[in-house]
């Protein structure tokens, strides 16, 4: 089964203490899939489970397939956290939606 990497956004609710300032994680996982759109929605459930003890799921879920298969699925393999004054939907503009991708569209 081919192997694929999941990048899902999560914004964090602020802490007592916090800056108002929005909280965003990139939160990478790998998955074994028979294809990209199937790695999507394994990512997305756990997506949702992972937010729900945490975070906000922000509904963006972008997948890359390896060159090589790797035994395994669900695996945290990165995580990002970054502060900004932007709103989600203008922080997605910004970092993940910018125009200059080149992936598949729906």
């Amino acid at each position: 089964m081919a192997s694929y990497s999941t990048r899902c956004l999560f914004e964090w609710a602020p802490r007592d203490g916090q800056k108002k300032a929005h909280l965003y994680e990139e939160r990478i996982t790998l998955w074994q899939a028979e294809c990209a759109d199937d790695a999507i929605e394994m990512a997305e459930r756990e997506a949702e489970a992972y937010a729900s003890e945490h975070s906000t799921y922000l509904g963006v879920c972008q997948s890359y397939g390896l060159v090589e298969p790797l035994a395994g699925s669900g695996v945290e393999v990165f995580s990002l956290l970054r502060e900004s004054d932007l709103e989600p939907s203008e922080y997605i503009d910004k970092f993940f939606e910018t125009g200059d991708e080149h992936q598949r569209g729906d």
